[in-house]
């Protein structure tokens, strides 16, 4: 999944500069995240509307649905698809299973961390404490954990529907969620992540204290 973007040499670009309408789009879609985040820290989520947000914005109703097809969507979308794609796509073949998880959760934690949106702690904490995101965050993990598994069976070539490759991605996952979870209102550093997929790989050895 990720081969983490390398910085260009001095003296050259990184890639084409985005146009001036792209650069202005792009500042739209953030002045609207912007302004619902700061309605919904300081009013809640749901007590804030479409319309409140477009208005902090300075946006029309209608601008608001070009960029985001709801208010949830504002808060939970991110602009980093293509390139968790194009990680996934150049990950380097060979690994085991457990270095698969590793080389993807190391990847896509640097590629969040270098977004200023994916990045952002206000956001996290508004998407993991309201209820009201609850049922959408437990479809969205649903989708990665079946998108996961579809992704290391080509990769291992095992059928989709293999048991142990089944039970491998749920508890990976599941742990993974877990940590993700419980440290609502703090980033968990990468480390974490790796040490517990460590220890899972070890086949959990707890020791008597």
């Amino acid at each position: 999944m990720i081969d983490t973007p390398t910085a260009a040499a001095p003296g050259t670009s990184p890639g084409p500069r985005p146009g001036l309408r792209e650069r202005q789009k792009a500042r739209t879609r953030a002045d609207i995240r912007s302004a619902a985040l700061e309605l919904f820290k300081t009013q809640g989520y749901e007590a804030t509307t479409v319309a409140q947000i477009a208005d902090a914005a300075d946006v029309s109703h209608t601008t608001f649905f070009r960029y985001f097809q709801s208010k949830e969507q504002v808060i939970i979308s991110d602009d980093l698809e293509a390139e968790r794609v194009a990680l996934m796509r150049n990950l380097k073949p060979g690994l085991s299973a457990f270095g698969v998880v590793r080389e993807l959760i190391t990847q896509m934690f640097q590629l969040a961390e270098n977004d200023e949106w994916a990045a952002n702690p206000d956001r996290y904490l508004v998407l993991h404490s309201e209820p009201a995101l609850r049922a959408t965050y437990q479809l969205e993990s649903d989708r990665i954990i079946s998108e996961a598994t579809e992704y290391l069976a080509e990769y291992l070539n095992r059928a989709p529907d293999d048991t142990s490759l089944r039970v491998f991605v749920a508890a990976v996952s599941g742990v993974v969620f877990h940590l993700s979870e419980i440290s609502v209102g703090a980033t968990v550093p990468l480390e974490v992540y790796l040490e517990a997929l460590d220890f899972m790989e070890q086949g959990f050895p707890l020791t008597s204290s």
